[in-house]
């Protein structure tokens, strides 16, 4: 499964005229790959997570997530869709404080509509298991407050795969963090997406990790184009 965007233009009032934040992009993300989304404050990165996120609609072009057009879906599909088949990593992990990091996850299923007595009994294997493969095993009982910053993105991480999405979108999850704990966290990215086979979008304004991405697209003014990756 994958991601598409084609042809997408996305435009805001502007007074009497109209803004255009996303002009005719089109990217394709297979599973298992990753591409880095880079471009100066402004140039439609955060426009073109919000559209790939569904949280927009384009005025023109096609979305596609996981083999699903979301042209044709109403707003209670589009946020079913969000739900079972979209993971969002915020820059800021957003832990709610009362939680143990395996309680974390475990909402998120809960939203999804998983509340069986059997699907609640595999939600809690599915959240040890996704603590123990982002490093967190022996972290579950803990809340936000006693991880550090490096490990409370983590669970921001294995909390954006509980649901199994085909497609992964990162907005700067590294913009807390210390080079050190930022490069862990985006070589872990990598290997999550190919481990689960997720298309994952990862935006970031630093350049200085782009070796994690299989690809590298430039945001300016609106507009898209890919970019060579230099490997070491």
């Amino acid at each position: 499964m994958s991601l598409e965007l084609t042809d997408v233009t996305l435009t805001y009032p502007d007074g009497d005229a109209r803004l255009t934040a996303l002009d005719e992009v089109s990217l394709t993300v297979p599973a298992g790959r990753l591409t880095a989304v880079i471009g100066p404050s402004g140039s439609g990165k955060s426009s073109l997570l919000a559209v790939a996120a569904t949280l927009i609609r384009p005025d023109r072009g096609r979305v596609v997530i996981g083999g699903t057009d979301t042209a044709g879906l109403g707003r209670a599909a589009l946020t079913t869709l969000r739900r079972t088949a979209i993971g969002t990593v915020f820059q800021q992990p957003n832990l709610l404080p009362s939680l143990t990091a395996a309680e974390q996850l475990q909402v998120t299923a809960h939203l999804a509509g998983r509340t069986s007595r059997a699907t609640r009994a595999r939600t809690r294997e599915r959240a040890r298991e996704l603590l123990s493969a982002v490093g967190l095993e022996g972290q579950a009982h803990r809340r936000p407050h006693q991880l550090s910053g490096g490990q409370r993105q983590r669970v921001n991480i294995a909390r954006a795969l509980m649901n199994e999405p085909a497609v992964l979108l990162v907005d700067e999850p590294t913009s807390a963090l210390d080079h050190e704990r930022g490069a862990a966290v985006l070589a872990l990215l990598r290997t999550l997406t190919r481990q689960r086979a997720t298309a994952t979008v990862l935006v970031t304004h630093d350049p200085a990790h782009l070796d994690v991405a299989d690809t590298v697209a430039e945001v300016r003014d609106g507009r898209l184009r890919p970019r060579s990756v230099a490997r070491p």
